[in-house]
């Protein structure tokens, strides 16, 4: 089994996934954010074996939510309803930005992101 990590963004989403370990996470793919996106996710989770899903949780400098948490706190509650697994909400702080400063901005950043966030967790949160 694995985890899914998720970076959600207005437009794009960047979904990473973890080794069978869960010692590690590696970017997999970028979604737009469309009408489509639970049940892309929701496909990625069945095919991959998923048993947690990882969202990043967006704040400020303040440690104040940002203006899109109230879109991700709609999204973590239809990924839950729809794909009955565990989703939790984890601080993610500028991991777009870090993201591109690694890898340069490319199709696959948010997608990285989506890693630096699992990657956080997993460390966070050994087994």
């Amino acid at each position: 089994m694995r985890y899914l990590g998720v970076d959600y963004g207005g437009k794009r989403v960047g979904i990473a996934l973890s080794d069978e370990s869960k010692a590690f996470a590696n970017p997999l793919v970028v979604l737009d954010n469309n009408e489509s996106l639970v049940e892309q996710i929701e496909k990625i989770c069945r095919e991959k074996e998923v048993e947690l899903i990882v969202v990043g949780e967006s704040q400020d400098y303040n440690f104040k939510d940002n203006k899109i948490m109230d879109e991700i706190r709609v999204f973590v509650g239809e990924l839950e309803n729809k794909l009955k697994l565990k989703v939790v909400l984890h601080p993610e702080f500028l991991t777009s930005m870090e993201a591109e400063r690694i890898q340069g901005k490319n199709h696959m950043h948010d997608a990285s992101a989506a890693a630096l966030i699992l990657n956080s967790y997993l460390g966070i949160n050994k087994k």
